[in-house]
């Protein structure tokens, strides 16, 4: 009788629900696999059909239902679809793809640089007043994915009549496009299309004539004469041109312009950036929190984390600080790779200090939040560093065959344009890992050694930019002793000393 009353109120637990592992036939890169925000992300090669995805791997979260199961037909990534994963509740992720597909279409004596509008489907060339558009030189063409695209009228190097728009028929995949390519006339010879300033470097671009060597002067706004870039340092390809102009002065106003021959372009005035320190890049204040290492001084700023706090879980903090220093002066920060456990029961540490912060623990995994906020454009990173290896001998079942060789350091910086400190999580259940490819890194660079050093050496590392008018918000700087520790993976007895880094703003 009294059955009938009772009911159960207990709620369903929460328990998230992860892609863990995605790749596809013909991609060019791994997926990125964002579980924070449930969203994976392809990158395609040019010649796989977008609209015909095959996945050749796909793993989520044990015991979570899966709909759709992605190895299970072809799908269509010209638009996101939801895959929706669920245990007691729903999380539905979000899979996109990104194809970058070449594209080009130079004429010979062209100005500038050739205007291709892939939504619209149009081409557009300028040219100088006195070309004759019924003899144009058509110098190469490419209008979709290699060595599959058909083309009506098929376009070939050489004489090309564009007296008025030529519609051609651009075929792949099955499907065709109606492109239309038109030509312009133009008076402006050479013109000073953008300039991007650094701290002590400026970036200009420019369109000119593609049959000639085109340049770029510059001075401070104060002066009278202007300075000639050297021309051997202009990168052209066609009628666009571009060069860094280095060994400027900070918070200074420049301009420049464009030179072809004797023809100049529009003035651009702009002005540099100031440059900052890279805080604490000395290593020489920490604090000891219990058995916890700090790399920042007691009630300081911190700028500095390191993953003693999970580390220390299990044994004692595997980054601390240390005499030996390039100089022997103040102290460096020794890094060293470690088994952490009691009674054999644990995992491999490998010893990193970054920029960030530690934010917690999950179960014998960390979660950390990289990056500090950083709004300048440094060229290179300088610093010492002594490292001593040891062969490979834990290793997760991903990296097996680096058992017994010898263990690699990781020394990286990139500056990003994160919306927010990027979470890292080492738990297989919901990894994510730093990834130097992500869309949101705007300049990277890297060290990577699986040898001794005879003592300190010195070190630079130069940052490849991605684009020169992105401003970056965070800096994120790593070392690691041991390369794959994310992946518990490294020699026990693996250590690297880095000391004195610093930024640098001139090449």
């Amino acid at each position: 009788m009294f059955s009938g009353c009772i009911k159960n109120d207990l709620p369903y637990p929460k328990i998230p629900q992860y892609i863990l592992k995605l790749a596809a036939q013909g991609e060019i890169q791994p997926a990125k696999l964002d579980s924070v925000n449930y969203k994976a992300t392809v990158y395609l090669d040019e010649t796989v059909d977008i609209r015909n995805v095959e996945f050749t791997e796909f793993a989520v979260t044990p015991g979570a239902k899966c709909d759709p199961d992605l190895l299970v037909g072809k799908y269509d990534l010209s638009t996101p679809i939801v895959v929706n994963l669920s245990l007691y509740q729903d999380y539905p992720w979000l899979v996109t793809a990104e194809q970058q597909i070449e594209r080009y279409f130079e004429i010979e004596g062209q100005i500038g640089e050739t205007a291709i509008d892939v939504i619209g489907h149009r081409i557009l060339v300028r040219v100088p007043e006195t070309a004759d558009l019924a003899a144009l030189t058509l110098a190469s063409v490419k209008l979709g994915p290699a060595g599959i695209t058909t083309m009506v009228p098929d376009l070939q190097p050489g004489l090309i009549n564009l007296s008025k728009p030529l519609r051609v028929a651009v075929t792949a995949f099955g499907r065709t496009e109606d492109w239309t390519i038109y030509v312009e006339k133009t008076e402006l010879v050479v013109q000073t299309t953008s300039v991007d300033p650094w701290s002590q470097v400026i970036w200009a671009y420019g369109n000119g004539p593609a049959d000639v060597r085109n340049s770029f002067q510059y001075k401070e706004k104060s002066a009278s004469e202007w300075i000639d870039v050297d021309i051997n340092s202009v990168n052209q390809t066609q009628g666009a041109f571009s060069v860094a102009i280095a060994h400027l002065s900070p918070l200074t106003t420049y301009v420049v312009r464009a030179v072809s021959g004797e023809n100049i372009g529009n003035e651009v005035e702009v002005t540099t950036q100031s440059t900052e320190i890279l805080p604490d890049g000395s290593f020489d204040q920490w604090w000891l929190n219990g058995r916890i290492w700090c790399p920042w001084a007691e009630g300081g700023v911190r700028f500095w984390d390191t993953g003693n706090t999970g580390a220390a879980t299990l044994g004692q903090s595997n980054v601390v600080p240390s005499d030996d220093t390039p100089d022997g002066t103040g102290q460096s920060a020794q890094l060293e790779t470690r088994f952490v456990g009691i009674a054999g029961i644990g995992k491999l540490a490998a010893g990193s200090i970054y920029t960030g912060t530690f934010s917690k623990v999950d179960g014998t995994n960390g979660i950390l939040d990289f990056g500090r906020e950083w709004n300048l454009r440094p060229v290179k990173l300088r610093g010492y560093m002594k490292f001593h290896s040891e062969p490979i001998n834990y290793a997760n079942a991903e990296y097996k065959d680096l058992m017994n060789r010898p263990d690699s350091c990781h020394i990286y910086i990139a500056v990003t344009d994160w919306s927010a400190p990027y979470q890292i999580r080492t738990n297989p259940k919901n990894r994510q890992l730093f990834n130097p490819n992500a869309p949101e890194i705007i300049g990277y660079g890297e060290l990577i050694r699986g040898s001794d050093t005879n003592g300190w050496e010195e070190f630079e590392i130069e940052l490849k930019y991605r684009s020169t008018s992105r401003v970056p918000k965070y800096l994120q700087i790593t070392c690691a002793a041991s390369k794959y520790g994310d992946y518990f993976t490294g020699g026990t007895g693996t250590c690297l000393w880095v000391d004195q880094l610093s930024l640098h703003y001139d090449y």
